[in-house]
């Protein structure tokens, strides 16, 4: 794990926002629990999740997505040096403009939260059947359930689109979710089965 701590140590020198280790253990426990193998995650940052996802299983392939082009070359760069690049596909691009194909046992959503609900919209449907759809930062360093930790407009707006995100999970027809209050908060999604709709 030498190298995969000192990513978590350059991306918190750099303020580089990545997931909290407890929600990263999670995902890695669920990723080997449910035999978890293709996965598409919707922000790349530094790759820091993407390789600790491949990490969790030799069977893994993970399809990433990152729209900034910094953060882009040191994903590339980051995943090349953990020698996992033949598992890991990075895409450069916005996720709203991109058309993929096939399904996934696993989408992560921990891009941009004021577009959570037009992710799950946009890719839900590649989901398979028994997948599960990961979704990062739904406590937002706890302004979610505490609006007066939140210091400017911008962030009380953001945080209202969290909420609208966490309500559009929880009346949700075709799907049910499981909210958590590990790492930064994160929801597991999961397709209702026909009898449930």
């Amino acid at each position: 794990m030498g190298e995969i701590s000192k990513l978590k140590e350059y991306a918190q020198e750099n303020h580089v926002p990545i997931m909290k280790d407890e929600g990263i253990a999670f995902i890695c426990e669920t990723i080997r629990t449910q035999s978890i193998k293709r996965i598409l995650e919707i922000g790349t940052a530094i790759g820091y999740s993407a390789i600790s996802f491949a990490q969790a299983s030799p069977d893994v392939t993970v399809t990433t997505i990152e729209r900034d082009n910094h953060m882009y070359e040191e994903a590339i760069q980051n995943i090349a040096s953990m020698h996992l690049e033949d598992r890991i596909t990075v895409i450069h691009e916005d996720a709203l403009n991109l058309s993929l194909t096939g399904t996934y046992d696993l989408i992560f959503i921990d891009a941009a939260k004021s577009q959570y609900i037009k992710f799950f919209e946009k890719y839900s449907p590649l989901l398979a059947e028994d997948g599960v759809i990961i979704t990062d930062n739904l406590s937002f360093h706890g302004m979610v359930e505490d609006i007066t930790l939140t210091h400017n407009r911008n962030t009380r707006q953001l945080v209202g689109k969290i909420k609208q995100y966490i309500e559009y999970l929880k009346t949700n027809s075709q799907f049910e979710t499981v909210f958590y209050s590990l790492g930064d908060g994160i929801s597991v999604t999961k397709r209702k089965k026909s009898s449930e709709k």
